[in-house]
């Protein structure tokens, strides 16, 4: 992307918080990437002069992050955190940056109800042609910041993700694995399929979230997804998970049509750093986007589905170009994510889901 017109947006956008109303995140940075990624940045500045009177002022910092361990998942860390990497990606180059916290923050990827990855995976697409573009790595490092402030974790997934890696290759869930594909995929379909519901659907995502421990199937359904034997069997699962989470959206997207859109676009946002990371860290990497959507499924969707609604045939340019026109921001990212599950599988019903969404929403 060359336009000059998503680094002007990221100007405008860097002078505002990662949330605003306490706790609902900015979602600016993600929606007007995927506006000129698709070609309409014509779009871009008509639609931020209204998002922008909704946000906050960029927070200010507390005192700088020493003690890193002890700063995540502080809110009140925020200005910190984005003064941290602000600085971090100022001093070293931003792929050694990113390799270096993804395994640290990836254990919290329920950070801002799973935004605070899917702000990374724009950030990381934004800067693969033009990773030395200023406003493009400012915005890397606020979505780091954001992820970091607000990282959380899933219930269940300490065992799942065990141990701590500082870096790049030092993963011990890969070591010694196998690098070729093995004689059976993961089932992702499977495992989905066989997600617990929650009891009590009420309240917001960390409440939710709160109630999966009492949910006696829980960890016994979140273990089901077996860990990735290879790099590219992790690369064929989030792609797997990214397609199925898509199509149920069809199915339960009605009871929840703004926060089901994010068990599609997280896994989207992992797959989309994939490039960018070790290939060492793409199996831990599966195994945290497995979580999230399966945790947004168990929050969220009801344990019996609908049938997938009609929705007026459409191009790929015209399912996003519909999106573009509805203008929220959760159909904008939806039909971006949905669009990129379509190329890599030619599966024509997933391009009903976009437009399903913007008559939901």
């Amino acid at each position: 992307m060359t336009d000059g017109v998503l680094d002007e947006a990221y100007e405008r956008l860097h002078r505002t918080g990662p949330e605003f109303q306490g706790w609902l995140s900015n979602h600016g940075p993600m929606a007007v990437e995927a506006l000129v990624r698709h070609g309409h940045p014509h779009r871009v500045h008509r639609w931020l002069d209204d998002y922008l009177d909704r946000l906050d002022e960029l927070p200010r910092g507390l005192h700088p992050i020493d003690d890193w361990r002890s700063a995540l998942g502080d809110p009140k860390r925020a200005g910190d955190w984005l003064a941290y990497f602000d600085r971090e990606l100022r001093e070293h180059p931003w792929r050694d940056v990113l390799g270096t916290w993804w395994p640290r923050l990836l254990p919290g990827i329920a950070a801002g109800a799973t935004h605070g990855v899917i702000r990374v995976g724009h950030a990381v697409r934004a800067l693969d042609p033009d990773d030395e573009n200023q406003q493009r790595l400012t915005e890397l490092g606020q979505a780091l910041g954001y992820w970091a402030a607000r990282w959380q974790p899933i219930p269940g997934t300490d065992q799942l993700l065990a141990g701590e890696p500082e870096g790049p290759g030092t993963d011990e869930l890969l070591a010694g694995e196998p690098e070729g594909p093995g004689t059976d995929d993961i089932d992702v379909t499977g495992a989905l399929a066989g997600v617990p519901r929650i009891d009590d659907q009420t309240g917001g995502v960390r409440d939710r979230l709160g109630r999966l421990p009492g949910v006696p199937r829980w960890e016994p359904a979140l273990a089901t997804l077996r860990p990735a034997r290879s790099p590219a069997e992790a690369e064929r699962g989030l792609a797997t998970l990214v397609h199925r989470a898509s199509l149920d959206y069809l199915r339960f997207g009605h009871a929840a049509p703004v926060m089901l859109v994010h068990a599609v676009t997280a896994p989207t946002a992992v797959l989309r750093t994939l490039p960018a990371l070790d290939r060492g860290l793409w199996a831990p990497s599966l195994t945290a986007a497995w979580a999230a959507t399966a945790a947004m499924t168990s929050v969220y969707a009801p344990a019996d589905g609908i049938a997938p609604p009609t929705v007026t045939p459409a191009t790929p340019a015209e399912v996003f170009a519909r999106a573009a026109r509805h203008g929220d921001e959760h159909v904008v990212k939806l039909a971006d994510a949905i669009l990129d599950a379509y190329a890599a599988s030619g599966d024509e019903r997933l391009l009903s889901a976009p437009g399903y969404a913007g008559q939901l929403i």
